[in-house]
């Protein structure tokens, strides 16, 4: 196994494999459902080699890995044996809204690649035909437009196998009902027969009925390509074969099981479930019509914007029915061609960083980030550099917002769920052509790529370099750069690898030293802005004005005095100066409640620099050097 080592210690550190509820994964996140997320040792797996960052969001565990993640789920899910683990805990309660994200993306992530792969195809095919390339009695173009339309025209199948597996039913027992709701017959009947009478006539809902069930009527829809339907079927189907299980004996349930649970679920769905979920679907297609006909621009300007903080906590799930729904209804969605430009935006900034740093990490971490973001894959742009530097993200957002809104302008819509970045271009054809709405959509994806290109390049851009030390190099030129952190407390120095605090002694936190304090201040280490200052006053994080972060935590578990000992004689945002007195502690009080008073001094972007390297003192004062971290 490749990941071997890796999935080890991820399945280790999320509370080992009996603390999994169930795993999928993503493009770029390993999605767990933990039982108990507090098991879980989130600092250690975010500062992971291998690991861009974990996110606990919409009642999942996000662990973004990046491209490479179906290779590390294949060796999680072997080591620990998760390939059918999907039950979940009785005791957990989440809310309804993360019980919503949660089941939405369990039902759609395992399909998404391929629905990527079919919606390209299919919109490739739509551009050979725009182009003339292809014409629509052609051989070549049937077969291409039959495999891009598969998947979506059968997709209450996928979801079918999909919501199942989601919601512990057999498997089979949802594709079955996915299968008869786009059974062929059902539609030859409504586009050839007469209608027996009419439900409901001269409402929004007029329904004629077609034939009976027991005398039942039975409202005949078109449920090809829809969402809703599906998902709300096969829940009520998993607890309907649930309920048989039970009272079934197992010497017949093999069968038995499935038999009755489809005589009972297949007619309640296109009795009651079918009609009802899809003129459900139907009013939220008319209602997201509606908010965004009253300013397709402001709309736009708002989706484009904060597209990336739903990223970043999982909530872009919750439009994806949305926009499922307005395909299958409306024909076109306008909601995500509004967040079209926002990987392009990300792009853009990320480019800006790689011509602009002379930081070789960093340098390295932007070319393959640029390269993902061209084909829609923002993950390793926002959490290995955007996002922690908070400013190049903030610029991402505001050039994503202004291509929202001239693709709100030029009323882009979508009409199929293609791919993503450049591949999702040909998404915004219409049948009729290339209108005004597809050049809307390169014109903004075009204006969010320069734009946050332009605003990162030229906006005060702050690179993670420090102070230039000169070197006995030929013609004085500068060898090697670096900064010198001088050490915040007096007392003992202890190698970190010895702190009774895995966190800081595996380095998992970043790379430093320790010192045992001989008095109860704190001074600072650099010039610099106090970014942290816990409540507890136990630990103090600063940026200096190079960039590098530097993290001191007083003591072991001394969080749990909540501040009691503690005196801080800054505040949080402060700009501070090498030397100033950043906190005061009581040395003997902290010690007779139980608490030892070792202090890691980390360089928590360690990995952004070459090496960060230890003083070799054994005792050290004030103000002495500590660490050099060199670039």
């Amino acid at each position: 196994m490749k990941y071997e080592k890796l999935a080890k210690e991820i399945i280790k550190n999320v509370g080992g494999k009996e603390n999994v509820s169930s795993l999928t994964h993503c493009i770029t996140r390993l999605r767990f459902k933990l039982i108990d997320e507090s098991k879980a040792n989130t600092e250690i797996l975010k500062n992971m080699d291998g690991i861009v960052t974990v996110i606990q969001s919409g009642g999942q565990y996000q662990v973004v890995i990046g491209n490479h993640v179906p290779e590390v789920y294949a060796d999680v899910s072997a080591i620990g044996g998760f390939q059918s683990a999907a039950a979940e805990s009785p005791d957990e309660k989440i809310g309804l809204f993360n019980k919503f994200i949660d089941i939405i993306s369990g039902v759609f992530t395992p399909a998404l690649g391929v629905l990527c792969a079919t919606g390209m195809i299919k919109g490739f095919t739509a551009l050979f035909l725009s182009l003339g390339l292809l014409t629509s009695t052609s051989g070549t173009y049937q077969i291409l437009n039959a495999i891009g339309d598969c998947l979506f025209y059968f997709f209450p199948i996928f979801l079918g196998y999909t919501s199942a597996k989601k919601f512990n039913a057999n498997i089979f027992l949802g594709m079955a009902i996915g299968a008869t709701l786009v059974y062929p017959t059902f539609s030859s009947i409504t586009a050839s027969g007469q209608p027996l009478y009419t439900l409901f006539s001269g409402s929004v809902i007029e329904s004629p009925v077609y034939l009976t069930f027991l005398g039942i009527p039975v409202i005949l829809m078109s449920y090809s390509s829809s969402v809703i339907p599906i998902i709300l079927s096969t829940y009520v189907g998993a607890k309907i074969e649930a309920l048989f299980k039970k009272i079934i004996p197992s010497v017949v349930r093999t069968f038995l099981v499935p038999f009755c649970t489809l005589l009972i679920i297949v007619p309640l769905a296109l009795i009651v479930i079918g009609p009802v979920a899809t003129w459900a679907g139907q009013l939220l297609g008319a209602g997201t019509l509606f908010i965004y006909n009253l300013s397709p621009v402001i709309a736009g300007i708002l989706l484009g914007a904060f597209w990336q903080v739903f990223v970043i906590f999982g909530l872009h799930w919750g439009f994806v029915p949305i926009a499922i729904n307005n395909l299958t209804v409306l024909k076109y969605d306008p909601i995500l061609a509004g967040v079209f430009g926002a990987s392009f935006a990300q792009t853009g900034v990320v480019l800006a960083i790689l011509l602009r740093t002379k930081n070789i990490k960093l340098k390295s971490l932007s070319i393959p980030a640029v390269i993902s973001g061209i084909f829609g894959v923002t993950e390793p742009a926002i959490y290995g550099i955007t996002l922690p530097r908070k400013k190049p993200f903030v610029l991402s957002c505001i050039a994503a917002g202004v291509g929202g809104g001239i693709i709100g302008l030029m009323g882009t819509k979508g009409y199929i769920l293609g791919g993503l970045g450049i591949f999702g271009i040909p998404s915004y054809i219409s049948p009729e052509g290339m209108d005004a709405g597809f050049y809307g959509a390169i014109i903004g994806i075009t204006v969010s790529f320069v734009l946050g290109f332009l605003l990162m390049y030229f906006g005060g851009f702050k690179d993670d370099v420090v102070k230039d030390q000169p070197a006995d190099g030929p013609k004085g030129e500068i060898l090697v750069k670096q900064e010198t952190v001088s050490s915040p407390l007096k007392g003992e120095v202890v190698a970190l690898s010895d702190v009774k605090d895995e966190a800081f002694s595996t380095g998992a936190l970043g790379k430093g030293i320790a010192i045992e304090p001989a008095e109860g201040k704190v001074f600072s280490p650099v010039d610099g802005v106090l970014t942290s200052l816990f409540s507890s006053g136990h630990a103090i994080g600063i940026t200096s004005d190079h960039g590098v972060d530097i993290l001191i935590h007083v003591g072991k578990d001394t969080v749990k005095l909540k501040g009691k000992h503690f005196t801080p004689r800054v505040k949080q945002g402060d700009t501070v100066k090498k030397g100033d007195l950043l906190m005061e502690f009581d040395m003997e009080a902290i010690r007779a409640a139980g608490y030892i008073l070792t202090t890691p001094v980390i360089v928590s972007n360690s990995n952004n620099y070459l090496d960060v390297i230890e003083t070799g003192k054994k005792s050290i004062g004030y103000k002495e050097d500590l660490l050099t971290v060199m670039i």
